[in-house]
């Protein structure tokens, strides 16, 4: 008893003894106690003598800061030679390093670190060390470190440096970070044994700076190839810095050897930047292409393109000698929704010359394009009550070389408000209390013409403008329960700040080599005039159901049809009347006859309707819905078809015409089938009868003369057929569109290249059949039409690395496939292969491309392709 009393004592005074010697050269651990009870101690005979306890102190070695070390095996301290040993996935975490190895050992006299990784059953090296210091970082065979001077010696490392990887035999460590290696390689891929490098025989690291590098050579597959370079240099440090882009380089079989996309990168600052880049052809033909970037987080981004080009083909003094210049201007701001929430301005702008999307299309799209639009928006709100819209917008088309340009458009609206309404009104509203006004301004600055016209000296004499004033009185309310009515009360206001004047002159004009003697001289007046118009509209409408409820063993549970009969009337008075000043009459030839103008002819807002009118209108709306058994709805057990969405039959009766009082009877009706098929029906019936040339309308029946009640005059029907499938949609996925913001700014930048590897296919149909049958009053015949359209597109894995993208269509018409595309895509892990072919029609071309992937890297690169406008066939 006394034997194991005086052993527990001893153990545990033993145990206090080597605590107070860590703690007295410097180690100060959390995880001490804890470890040593956990690990197994192995001491020698003499580091247990009591005597030599007193003369210990404390070494000049001692660690100035707190030591965390873990080890899943054991930890061995040699206290006398003042060493520790770690064994199994051990840890040490001091200051900003943090090591991990399978076997790790400190020698605190001369403050080294050693650690590598050990042979496995297998006989494998696992647990190579891993070793972090900072935002430095790497792997190796072995490596030993000064803790205290921060230098060390590294064999077999594989470390990220930016965008790029470290290869090296030997490594020297040095106190400010900067590393030294020997026998080593650079390379973007993240492989252990890369699959291509830079080999070199001496290098200098400058963290966040740069690499250094002797004389280098490329490998590929662990095959040298003959690329030299006698030196190497490859930034690493973070952030934007200018520099040259290397241009890609090729023939043109019409305009010669030539140099793309070469230019220069300026970064400016953190918000901002540019870059220059041109095309120089060696027969003459060249392009300057600058961007300008700017983005300020959480207030705005934006970008601003300016292309130019002069493209030559042919010899000069040949027949196919030509010059054509080309020009595209390209503005895109967006604001951010938070930065002022009640007000936003925005900008898309995109002008482009007719024959630059020709010799200079981007994309597919670009070249498929004859349309191009901009617009630039400002708006905001004033206590929520009124809202102000200021817009500047361009059209174009390049076929018919048309501008449309408004400059600008200015819309002003205040919110309704009820003059009559009480706040603390007790019991039911009162009729009068729905009585409510609005107000809203529209002012506008328009041209339309042809580009060739632009910026003449009768520019802005050319423009149309003017402003329109409405306030709308509306009022509704129930009768009997069920019927609801509707009033209101349209008042319009214009404001012109020219009119036109017509009269007859019998003075001789010369129009195109024709002599004119007396015709109608039209002036411009340039002046401020008002035309104001008001209307009055009342409606009755109400809606009827029908059920048909079917058995319970039937799949068909009901079926609904809801109808929306209405009558209103409309009364406007004759405007065109002489007292209001809006029309004029005026000779129209030589034998005296005269005809009623408007003075506000081609005004931007028109001018205010002549004749009176009075008219009732008739509407009869129709849906037609059926409810089916669903027995994947566990709640209701039923789901709704939409049979018949709408259709709507209409007509009108003129009260205040002396004769032809009713109008053509309209039908209308879409509905949509299985969820992909839309159908839109439309046709017009006559009442009247026409005269023996077919071209006018009788004051007669058909009934009374035809035995019918009305004349068909047309009909329309519209089948569109929009399909989209892909892998998710068939194996019910729910996926997230949601994206790194490096991918949705890859995706906006360049959306053609992107690469959606998540879809293993996809397929877009969409198809459109119309067919028309009007009547033809010369031939007296009902003509059918039909006109259809196809196009699809989509994409394929074909196997995890290698993907195809098609696109295509069918021109009905001329029989033949319209523009078609076939894209093909290697993932070559670090690198990437592109194979682009349009293999028909005035695009013909190929174009391939291989090239490492980091943007490091991105001039690393090998392009071939033949252009559609070398005349490929």
């Amino acid at each position: 008893m006394l034997r194991k009393t005086f052993t527990k004592y001893f153990l545990r005074f033993n145990l206090l003894f080597i605590i107070v010697l860590l703690f007295n050269n410097g180690v100060k651990s959390q995880d001490t106690i804890k470890q040593i009870n956990k690990d197994s101690l192995l001491f020698t005979a003499d580091t247990l003598a009591l005597s030599d306890s007193s003369k210990i102190k404390k070494s000049r070695k001692a660690i100035d800061s707190k030591v965390h070390y873990t080890a899943d095996d054991s930890i061995i301290f040699n206290i006398q030679q003042q060493k520790a040993y770690l064994f199994g996935k051990a840890e040490i975490k001091y200051k900003e390093m943090d090591l991990k190895s399978a076997y790790i050992e400190i020698d605190f006299n001369k403050s080294l670190i050693f650690a590598k990784g050990v042979l496995d059953s297998s006989n494998k090296i696992v647990g190579n060390p891993e070793f972090q210091d900072g935002t430095e970082n790497f792997k190796s065979e072995t490596i030993t470190y000064n803790y205290d001077t921060k230098k060390g010696i590294v064999k077999k490392v594989f470390s990220k440096e930016g965008d790029g990887y470290l290869h090296g035999n030997v490594i020297k460590k040095m106190q400010n970070k900067i590393i030294n290696i020997k026998n080593g390689s650079y390379t973007t891929c993240n492989l252990p044994h890369p699959h291509y490098e830079f080999r070199y025989f001496k290098a200098k690291v400058i963290p966040d700076n740069k690499i250094v590098t002797g004389p280098a050579y490329m490998v590929i597959e662990d095959v040298p190839l003959p690329i030299f370079i006698p030196f190497g240099w490859f930034p690493i440090f973070k952030g934007q810095t200018s520099g040259i882009v290397i241009p890609s380089y090729g023939e043109s079989a019409n305009r010669g050897f030539y140099l793309e996309n070469g230019g220069y990168y300026l970064g400016i600052n953190n918000y901002m930047d540019l870059t220059v880049k041109g095309d120089i052809y060696t027969r003459g033909s060249w392009a300057i292409k600058p961007t300008f970037r700017y983005k300020k987080r959480y207030k705005y981004n934006g970008s601003l393109n300016l292309n130019y080009s002069v493209n030559i083909t042919g010899e000069k003094d040949s027949p196919e000698y030509q010059k054509v210049k080309g020009f595209a201007f390209r503005w895109n701001h967006q604001q951010d929704s938070k930065a002022r929430p009640n007000s936003m301005f925005s900008a898309n702008v995109n002008i482009v010359s007719n024959k630059y999307t020709r010799y200079n299309p981007v994309s597919a799209n670009d070249y498929l394009s004859n349309t191009f639009q901009s617009s630039i928006s400002y708006q905001t709100s004033i206590s929520d009550k009124y809202h102000f819209t200021a817009n500047i917008t361009h059209s174009q088309n390049t076929i018919n070389k048309t501008v449309s340009i408004t400059l600008p458009k200015i819309t002003f609206t205040a919110n309704r408000f009820y003059p009559f309404r009480k706040k603390n009104r007790l019991g039911k509203m009162k009729w009068y209390d729905n009585i409510s006004i609005g107000y809203s301004m529209n002012a506008e600055n328009n041209i339309n013409t042809v580009d060739s016209l632009l910026f003449k000296n009768d520019f802005l004499s050319r423009f149309r403008n003017g402003a329109r004033h409405s306030v709308p009185i509306q009022s509704s309310f129930k009768i009997f329960k069920h019927f609801n009515v509707s009033n209101s009360i349209n008042y319009t206001e214009r404001w012109y700040s020219q009119y036109i004047n017509k009269e007859w002159t019998n003075d001789t004009l010369i129009n195109n080599n024709d002599t004119i003697v007396g015709y109608v001289k039209q002036d411009t007046v340039h002046c401020f005039k008002t035309a104001r118009d008001f209307n009055f509209n009342s409606s009755l409408n109400t809606k009827l159901y029908g059920m048909l409820q079917f058995g319970k063993r039937s799949p068909v549970k009901a079926i609904r049809h809801v109808m929306t009969p209405s009558i209103g009337f409309s009364y406007r008075p004759d405007f065109g009347n002489p007292k209001w000043g809006y029309y004029k009459e005026v000779q129209k030839d030589t034998s005296g006859n005269t005809e009623k103008y408007s003075i506000f002819e081609n005004a931007i807002y028109g001018s205010p309707q002549k004749g009176k009118s009075g008219n009732i209108n008739f509407c009869l709306s129709n849906n037609l819905e059926m409810k089916v058994r669903n027995r994947k709805d566990t709640i209701t057990g039923t789901k709704k078809i939409v049979l018949i969405n709408n259709f709507t039959i209409t007509s009108s009766y003129n009260l205040a015409a002396d004769s032809l009082n009713w109008s053509p009877l309209s039908m209308s009706g879409r509905t949509i089938l299985f969820k992909h098929l839309n159908i839109n029906y439309s046709s017009s019936w006559d009442p009247y009868i026409l005269d023996s040339t077919g071209t006018h309308k009788l004051n007669k029946f058909e009934w009374d003369v035809h035995k019918r009640l009305f004349r068909h005059t047309n009909t329309s029907y519209n089948f569109g057929l929009n399909l989209s499938l892909n892998s998710k949609n068939i194996k019910r996925k729910k996926t997230s569109n949601k994206g790194t913001e490096q991918q949705l700014s890859e995706i906006n930048t360049h959306p053609e290249e992107y690469i959606n590897w998540d879809n293993p296919w996809s397929l877009n149909i969409s198809y459109t059949l119309r067919y028309t049958n009007n009547y033809n009053s010369q031939e007296k015949i009902m003509e059918n039409k039909i006109i259809q359209t196809l196009s699809f597109n989509g994409s394929l894995n074909i196997t995890p690395k290698w993907k195809m993208g098609f696109r295509s269509g069918y021109d009905f018409k001329n029989g033949a496939f319209s523009y078609t595309s076939l894209n093909f895509y290697r993932d070559l892990h670090c690198w990437e292969m592109r194979f682009n072919w349009i293999p028909i029609g005035k695009m013909k071309s190929w174009n391939f491309s291989i090239n490492a992937k980091s943007p490091l890297l991105k001039d690393l690169k090998l392009k071939k392709k033949k252009d559609f406008r070398d005349r490929y066939y």
